[in-house]
């Protein structure tokens, strides 16, 4: 465990195996569902942007180039297991069941988007890095009620750079927790390099100092992804503790809706890692296998189309919420100290709309 081994991957950037499958890839079902998620997120993707350039939205942080990483997570873990997410993970949170137009509602501003999914997983972190101690948290608490369950928290790589991401790896590796660290080394922090963000030669050595198996895969990889995130989850579960996946990838995107990537990055470097992309990779490997066709893909294309303008339908005729329901989900219990607050807040805004 001192040091790391190469990147593990089984597809090349053209989606030809070159290395012996894991047993389960040889069967297309879990792969064509993984597929079938990727491309569906995608094309959220590209709503939820458009959205937000027509003032439909708020700022909204794209997921586009990490669909494996996401879709490997979701089809891994198990309903009981416990999801901590970053802003950038909304294919899992699909596959955990929050709906598409919840999404829209927590990018628009509105609470109610933070109930979608299980109600053990936790809201959408946009903090850099402090999701990790709640994380660390709440698989100490698995822990010492003996539960067969793990975490998986996920963090981008500027995320590995704060103390929070470090303290949370120490205490993982000294209680042997059940958690998953999944570092999403998408190469880019807002406008600062990986080469600008840290010294050592792999963000996984970080979990190495923390006494944790820690390992890169190649994110754009459904299969590898798959692999190592079931086998970590499965160690979480049994007892055998916590493990480190820095996921390399490349953000194809702008860093949020309020960027313009443009201008601090190198055109020839986007193109390249559009030629690594996850969709393409796993759809050139299942038609070589037989198990997908272009009709199916025109199929899928359809049926996500539709999909995806329902969600914004019922997003967009969600009656709004008054200002007021922002005190509504503060706390379990309201605290009558703060019933002067909310009316003074109320009188104002009747008084404004007076006005």
């Amino acid at each position: 465990m001192e040091s790391l081994a190469t990147v593990i991957r089984y597809l090349d950037d053209d989606g030809q195996a070159c290395h012996e499958l894991p047993l389960w890839a040889h069967e297309m079902e879990p792969l064509l569902e993984c597929y079938r998620w990727m491309v569906l997120t995608r094309l959220f993707d590209q709503k939820a942007i458009a959205l937000q350039r027509t003032g439909q939205c708020g700022t909204y942080p794209s997921s586009l180039g990490q669909e494996a990483i996401s879709v490997s997570l979701g089809q891994a873990m198990e309903a009981e297991d416990i999801f901590v997410p970053y802003y950038r993970d909304h294919g899992t949170q699909l596959m955990r069941g929050c709906g598409m137009h919840e999404l829209l509602l927590y990018w628009g501003g509105d609470e109610r988007g933070s109930a979608g999914g299980p109600a053990q997983d936790f809201p959408i972190c946009v903090p850099i890095a402090t999701q990790c101690g709640h994380a660390v948290g709440a698989a100490r608490a698995l822990q010492l009620q003996n539960k067969p369950q793990a975490v998986v928290c996920t963090l981008g790589d500027g995320a590995s750079s704060k103390g929070d991401f470090l303290e949370a790896l120490n205490l993982a590796g000294v209680w042997q927790l059940p958690v998953v660290f999944v570092l999403n080394n998408n190469q880019w922090a807002i406008s600062v390099s990986r080469q600008q963000q840290c010294g050592a030669t792999a963000l996984a050595l970080k979990g190495i100092g923390a006494g944790i198996p820690s390992l890169q895969v190649d994110g754009n990889d459904t299969i590898a992804m798959m692999d190592e995130v079931t086998r970590a989850l499965e160690r979480a579960r049994s007892g055998g503790g916590a493990t480190l996946i820095e996921a390399i990838s490349y953000r194809l995107s702008d860093h949020t809706t309020a960027d313009d990537a443009s201008r601090y990055r190198p055109d020839d470097e986007v193109q390249q890692a559009w030629k690594r992309e996850p969709i393409a990779r796993l759809k050139q490997f299942l038609m070589r296998q037989g198990a997908w066709s272009d009709a199916l893909e025109q199929q899928w294309q359809e049926h996500c189309q539709h999909a995806v303008a329902a969600a914004v339908k019922h997003y967009l005729e969600m009656p709004e919420q008054p200002p007021e329901a922002m005190f509504d989900y503060l706390y379990a219990d309201w605290p009558s100290v703060l019933d002067g607050q909310l009316q003074t807040f109320a009188e104002r805004r009747q008084r404004r709309l007076g006005e």
